[in-house]
């Protein structure tokens, strides 16, 4: 089973997080900016965490064979600081590293209008510059959070193809289908979806469309779910192809709307075979 986890925060997790999604069959990551659990209070700090994001953290997974990507974006939360402003200013020129695959994670999260301001703007920069939206959908009232999403989303322009809308579940997914943007669901060990009712939405809207990742922070969470979906679907009569395209071709075909994505590990990454899968790769340095 391969393994492409499209929303996961490894800056939060240990070496040993990364050798366990290697054996679970893990080879490639997407890894959003977000929110670090302590506020920051100066743009600064968010330049350092993206200079990480583009240097440090790519090297550390390539010691265990998986290929690190990144979207780069001012998160929800932190848009309602005014000390954080400036690093709208700033996004530019991260946006154009060639290991930044999409503006992100971006969206709502109190729905204010700060908030507001900077998931416009972004979504700008995104349809700007063709790079894919990775949309943050609130944690608090849910439904009215993802209308107001896509309302925004189709306010901007931007084709809904290059958009994923993410912590989807059963109440939002049908607007988010319906809307051509593509599916995201986080599984947590205590919050938001778990595989068995991953399956069931799998099993109701079929595999198109539809990204699954762990999400996986400094909170309780589990880089192992996307794998454990995978044999949940397998469990309940989905093929290995139904299971590779969600878990592998689904990630691959959204984020290679990039033209940045190599979903293998770079040249003289610790084991694991290269994975291909055959997509245009546009390669430089950082």
């Amino acid at each position: 089973m391969r393994i492409f986890d499209p929303h996961i925060h490894m800056t939060s997790r240990t070496t040993d997080d990364y050798r366990a999604m290697h054996e679970a069959g893990v080879r490639c990551v997407v890894e959003p900016s977000f929110w670090l659990g302590q506020p920051r209070t100066a743009v600064e700090s968010f330049l350092d965490y993206f200079d990480g994001l583009l240097g440090w953290e790519p090297f550390r997974a390539a010691q265990f064979g998986i290929a690190h990507h990144c979207a780069i974006a001012l998160n929800p939360k932190e848009a309602n600081d005014p000390r954080c402003a400036g690093v709208l200013d700033a996004l530019p020129r991260y946006l154009a590293k060639d290991s930044v695959v999409a503006v992100g994670e971006i969206g709502f999260d109190s729905m204010t209008v700060a908030e507001e301001k900077a998931f416009a703007h972004q979504l700008s920069l995104a349809a700007e510059l063709s790079l894919p939206a990775l949309v943050h959908t609130p944690h608090r009232d849910k439904a009215a959070g993802t209308a107001a999403s896509l309302a925004l989303i189709a306010e901007s322009g931007i084709d809904p193809g290059l958009v994923v809308l993410d912590h989807l579940n059963e109440v939002t997914v049908s607007p988010a289908a319906d809307s051509g943007c593509w599916m995201g669901f986080s599984l947590y060990p205590d919050t938001k979806m778990d595989p068995t009712r991953m399956v069931r939405i799998l099993r109701e809207y079929d595999t198109e469309r539809i990204l699954v990742n762990s999400a996986a922070d400094w909170g309780n969470s589990d880089p192992l779910l996307t794998r454990t979906t995978g044999e949940a679907m397998l469990a309940a009569g989905f093929t290995d192809d139904e299971v590779d395209q969600v878990l592998w071709r689904n990630p691959v075909a959204f984020y290679r709307q990039s033209g940045r994505l190599r979903p293998a590990p770079a040249a003289g990454a610790q084991d694991g075979p290269a994975l291909h899968e055959g997509n245009s790769v546009r390669r430089g340095s950082n």
